[in-house]
Order: structure tokens, then C-alpha cells, then sequence
């Protein structure tokens, strides 16, 4: 065979191969740009400070008397109607949420500051948002001992307290005045400067800022 002919055929053998890289080519890019817009909306689901909880139903607002309700925490049984005429401190977390694990180390200090004087309570959330069942027991006291939780925190089987006061991300915060009535909510992590502030101000029978410093 002539050395023309040889050429002849490695060309049209070669044409199959650079088709099939072409191809290969062009099936790795669109699967990077699938996986590049999927990361962009999820990291657009999760503001900086708060973990979405898409379908929250909480609607209690500043101003209304706290719905009650009662549960065992792990400093033992807490009855929102009994709350001995102090403020009580709620936070409504779920225990996979990067924000409530971070806003443990806010919480803490201020337990051991004000934990005489004003009610600290924690009540966890569903295992993925508001859908779906709640987190088991297990997690939750999981989650007190991993990431040393002080104050009180409680089991809530049925979701009855997130679904009441959960607003629109984990954690949602909400202070509740010594006369029984909600005086401040914020989601998200609260800076400790802020929570201080209103919970100095609850103690000390004044109205807090309703939105605990947030400018949202």
C-alpha cells in the first residue's frame, strides 16, 4: 500500500475519535454548568445569618400575648404560663443548622449571666426545614452535648412551638416580656451586643427594640 493510501485511512479513522471527544468535551461542560447553578441556588437559599425554613407558618407577632406551652427541657419542665413574673427567652433551632451551632456560643454567656433573671429556653425544629417530621430526641440532646449547650433545651415531638413562632429561618429568636406578651422577634444569629441589650432592657421592665437591633 502506497504511503497516500496509509494516510488516507488513518485520517478517516481519526475523524470517529475526535468526534467522540468532541462529544465527551461538550457533555463535561454542560454537566459543570448544571453543577455550577445549583450551587449558586443553594447558596442563595441560605442568607448569612439564617437558615431558611421554607414552609414556616409561625405568625405570632410583637405586641400579642405568647402563645403557652409546656415541655421538659433538660433542666427539667418548663410551663411558659408559670414563668415565675421574668422575661423568657425563646429560641426555636434545629440542630443541622450552622447558624443556631454557631449561635450556642452567644447564648451560653449570657445563660450564665442572666439565666436568674430572665427564662432561657430552646426548642428544636423539623429535621429539614418546617417539612416533614420533627428531629428525633436523640439529635437534640446530641447536639447539647457536642456543642455544649448550658441552657435549658427541649424535645418538641409534635413541632407545636415551631410551628407557632418559627418566622422565616433558624434560629428564630423571640423575647417574651415578664407580663407574658412578645416584645421582640428576630431570625437568624443575634449578636451578643444585641441580645444584651434587650434582654437588660426586659429585665428591667422597658420596652426592648421589637426587632432586637436587626435592620431587616
Amino acid at each position: 500500500m502506497s504511503r497516500s493510501g496509509r494516510q488516507i485511512i488513518n485520517t478517516k479513522q481519526s475523524a470517529p475519535l475526535a468526534q467522540r471527544r468532541n462529544i465527551l468535551v461538550g457533555a463535561s461542560l454542560v454537566i459543570l454548568a448544571i453543577i455550577i447553578v445549583v450551587a449558586i441556588a443553594l447558596m442563595n437559599r441560605v442568607p448569612q445569618t439564617a437558615t431558611v425554613a421554607p414552609n414556616a407558618a409561625g405568625a405570632v407577632k410583637v405586641g400579642q400575648r405568647a402563645p403557652n406551652f409546656t415541655l421538659s427541657t433538660t433542666a427539667g419542665p418548663f410551663d411558659l404560663s408559670k414563668a415565675g413574673g421574668k422575661p423568657t427567652l425563646l429560641e426555636v433551632f434545629a440542630t443541622w443548622c450552622p447558624h443556631c451551632q454557631r449561635e450556642v456560643k452567644v447564648l451560653d454567656p449570657l445563660y450564665a449571666t442572666y439565666g436568674k433573671k430572665v427564662n432561657f429556653v430552646a426548642v428544636n425544629g423539623a429535621a429539614a426545614g418546617m417539612d416533614g417530621q420533627a428531629e428525633s430526641q436523640a439529635d437534640v440532646y446530641a447536639f447539647v452535648q457536642k456543642f455544649g449547650v448550658t441552657y435549658p433545651v427541649a424535645f418538641d415531638s409534635n413541632l407545636d412551638v415551631a410551628h407557632v413562632y418559627l418566622q422565616t429561618g433558624f434560629p428564630t429568636v423571640v423575647l417574651i416580656g415578664a407580663d407574658g406578651k412578645i416584645e421582640s422577634i428576630r431570625d437568624g444569629e443575634v449578636p451578643p451586643a444585641d441580645l444584651e441589650k434587650a434582654l437588660s432592657a426586659a429585665i428591667a421592665g422597658k420596652a426592648p427594640d421589637p426587632k432586637m437591633g436587626s435592620k431587616a
